[in-house]
């Protein structure tokens, strides 16, 4: 075999690997990090900021302070928030599932805002 033939066989083989190994590694989920998101809600109809986000896999803690007794739920993931009037309730969760998520006040079904789960 020439060297050239073998030169091009080599540069064939060596992007094959490259073209693999991209698609095999750039697949894998880039979650996992530890989030802590703070959230204030007001009156039971509103909360800053409202656009939560995560990635798949990060270990996610939502805090919420309200000036209203109440429950604020995250859907999808099923989590309630109790709240107390003045007080800072936490649930801490793996985000497990991708999408958009509402969170609301539970007793009006008053959209406060949302948590967005990338892959």
């Amino acid at each position: 075999m020439s060297r050239a033939r073998i030169a091009i066989l080599a540069g064939v083989v060596i992007a094959f690997v490259i073209v693999a190994g991209v698609l095999v590694y750039g697949k894998r989920p880039h979650g996992g990090q530890k989030v802590a998101i703070d959230v204030t809600v007001t009156k039971a109809s509103s909360m800053t900021p409202s656009d939560l986000t995560a990635r798949q896999n990060d270990t996610v803690t939502i805090n919420i302070k309200s000036d209203t007794d109440g429950e604020v739920h995250l859907h999808g993931y099923d989590i309630p928030f109790d709240c107390a009037a003045g007080q800072t309730v936490s649930h801490t969760f793996t985000a497990d599932k991708t999408g958009d998520f509402e969170l609301e006040w539970e007793s009006t079904s008053t959209h406060l805002g949302h948590l967005v789960v990338t892959p």
